[in-house]
């Protein structure tokens, strides 16, 4: 079987399912089976990985990484071709059991023919909480991404990170930013690391924000709690970031929200962007 993947444009979803057993109870296969996805990446997956197989099914590549800590964490990359390469964990030793991070990479043909290699990240960024050591984790495994980055934009011709980063990186991406502005996911401490990410230091691109252009959200994720979904006051921390070629590929991105509170598999909604490759 080949390792390269075929399609003149490469479908990548990305989906905090806030635990999988739940997210497919409530629905998931209902939504994915007809999307046509070709990379899914997961995020707080909180399963074995014998259950993560056996609800995902026949068809896919499943790469997975457990947290050591049952029933939290976990994330995963499935995809519909084998990928060439794969490598668990950021790169720092302290984060090495905690299921935030896993790459792969895969051989895919652009449009001018030619044979490419694409590095995809599934990545699980800590909530944190403001003045606590689980900000202080927070801190250091942006750190770490800090520095991971740019390995990744060189380590391949296209290198992509998505996931549930925590983090909403501008007033447009909370609805409620000014109630929010010493909180973690909010903190000018946090925005700054994006900063660096998408500026020119790091020089990484933000392809939802570069697609929907300069609006509220779309947001992708929503508090349990009153009616924070039904009025759409939600936040935008779940990404696509990519090195620039990459970006500049990308034609569509689309929130996946579902038609109501009851509707959905997760409190995020997934993040969906075609790339023509």
């Amino acid at each position: 079987m080949s390792s390269a993947l075929k399609k003149d444009y490469l479908r990548i979803a990305s989906v905090n399912v806030n635990g999988l057993r739940a997210a497919y109870k409530k629905g998931m296969s209902a939504w994915l089976e007809p999307r046509e996805v070709d990379i899914l990446c997961l995020q707080e997956v909180r399963a074995p990985d014998s259950v993560v197989r056996e609800l995902l099914g026949e068809g896919w590549h499943i790469l997975h990484v457990e947290a050591e800590a049952k029933g939290r964490a976990g994330v995963a990359i499935a995809s519909r071709s084998e990928p060439v390469g794969t490598r668990s964990g950021i790169g720092d030793d302290y984060f090495a059991t905690t299921g935030r991070w896993v790459e792969a990479d895969f051989y895919v043909t652009d449009t001018a023919g030619k044979t490419a290699q694409l590095t995809v990240a599934s990545a699980y960024v800590h909530s944190g909480e403001a003045g606590t050591p689980k900000q202080d984790d927070k801190f250091r495994f942006l750190d770490v991404m800090s520095t991971r980055l740019p390995e990744l934009a060189k380590h391949s011709d296209h290198a992509l990170v998505v996931g549930d980063l925590n983090v909403g990186h501008t007033e447009l991406d909370i609805r409620n930013w000014k109630g929010n502005v010493k909180r973690a996911g909010f903190l000018p401490e946090e925005r700054a690391y994006f900063d660096r990410f998408f500026g020119d230091e790091i020089g990484w691109r933000d392809v939802h924000r570069g697609l929907a252009g300069n609006v509220d959200g779309p947001y992708t994720w929503w508090s349990q709690r009153g009616k924070a979904f039904d009025t759409d006051t939600g936040w935008r921390i779940d990404y696509h970031m990519a090195t620039p070629g990459l970006a500049a590929s990308a034609f569509s991105a689309v929130v996946d929200r579902a038609s109501s509170w009851d509707t959905r598999f997760s409190d995020h909604a997934p993040l969906v962007v075609d790339y023509r490759l």
